[in-house]
């Protein structure tokens, strides 16, 4: 079956199933579903209706994949706020006609349809009920044709930019969003507003990803209140790899704050990666230590990894930030590719603001 979930499974609709169904959405809706917050059993008979729908105009062989999204604030932890619907479509000539299937299903409940920032192989946009978002949606163009694949993928060296340490002050995240180019903000996890960032960022488009607290060697700083550190078990990983993951929502991988002493360890490096590799969950070594052995690890459990190459903003001046990205781009020319990781600092923001437009200029 070609959908797929990571906590439920939808099985398709049989013509009688399906009248049912629809009579029991317009039940439904004449409850008055509309006028209130959607409970998690409408949350999901809506996601079905959706899904179904989807399923039917992109063909039974279209893969979709559906991604519950369990609320981080107060407010609403451990509760179902979203589902995420993933469409890889493998016909980019279906695209409007799976659109506007989408939209009519997504009339009947009400929902209005919010558009986000999208990429030429990725089609983003949102629904949204009483002001609150209940469903994104995401169709990945599977087989691009020659022409669009080769327009999509950029000729010249890529260099991705991260920044860390994200998740206490929304002003700089806000910063950050503002620039025209795509950037990795790497959150914290239970920090004042790591959720609020990371819907921000992934409702513009860009990525996120979970800073993940690990354990450093020596006394020159004080631990994370939750952190992993040496000598866990492997569920201990696992459970507080999920709480972190739940307080940072969107979270398409992984980098390691601090970690000198953790990323040193083979063990705990094997732990984490199992549980990478089970979510699909990419890792990138931030390389706090020359002894770290957290990308060979990654290697071997067969989850998708790199290496960070330059550090930003180790000097907090613009001038210098800028000569960082300078060697960076030196880099992604001389390999194809590189990672520089950053802070949000007022100079890194500074210097990225002006040095991006030149590097998209000469082409990176």
């Amino acid at each position: 079956m070609a959908v797929k979930s990571a906590r439920t499974r939808t099985r398709r609709l049989g013509f009688p199933s399906r009248i049912i169904f629809f009579f029991l959405a317009i039940a439904f809706l004449a409850a008055g579903c509309q006028k209130k917050p959607l409970r998690k059993s409408e949350l999901r008979f809506i996601t079905r209706d959706l899904v179904a729908v989807a399923q039917k105009t992109a063909g039974r062989d279209t893969e979709i994949v559906i991604r519950p999204e369990v609320g981080a604030r107060q407010s609403e932890r451990g509760q179902l706020v979203a589902d995420d619907i993933f469409i890889n479509l493998p016909d980019a000539a279906k695209v409007p006609a799976v659109e506007s299937a989408l939209d009519r299903a997504a009339a009947r409940y009400h929902l209005a349809r919010v558009p986000r920032s999208s990429s030429t192989d990725v089609i983003r946009f949102d629904y949204w009920l009483n002001g609150r978002r209940t469903h994104s949606i995401h169709i990945t163009l599977a087989n691009l044709t020659n022409a669009n694949r080769a327009e999509a993928e950029p000729s010249g060296p890529r260099l991705a930019i991260i920044i860390d340490d994200l998740g206490n002050d929304p002003a700089p995240a806000e910063a950050l969003l503002k620039l025209p180019f795509p950037l990795t903000l790497s959150i914290l996890p239970d920090q004042t507003h790591s959720a609020e960032i990371a819907d921000e960022a992934f409702r513009r488009g860009d990525q996120v990803m979970l800073h993940l607290p690990m354990e450093f060697e020596g006394n020159a700083a004080k631990p994370e209140a939750i952190e992993l550190r040496v000598g866990m078990g492997a569920g201990e990983v696992d459970r507080l790899l999920a709480r972190m993951l739940v307080a940072v929502p969107h979270a398409a991988g992984i980098n390691n704050h601090e970690g000198s002493r953790a990323t040193a360890d083979p063990a705990l490096m094997a732990d984490v990666m199992a549980v990478l590799r089970q979510r699909n969950l990419f890792f990138i070594d931030s390389r706090t230590t020359v002894a770290t052995v957290a990308y060979e690890a990654a290697r071997q459990a067969g989850v998708r990894a790199a290496s960070r190459k330059v550090f930003l903003d180790d000097v907090e001046t613009r001038e210098a930030i800028l000569k960082q990205i300078e060697l960076a781009e030196r880099d992604a020319a001389k390999e194809g590719s590189a990672i520089a990781i950053g802070h949000p600092h007022p100079a890194t923001i500074a210097a990225l603001e002006q040095a991006l437009p030149q590097l998209k200029a000469r082409g990176v």
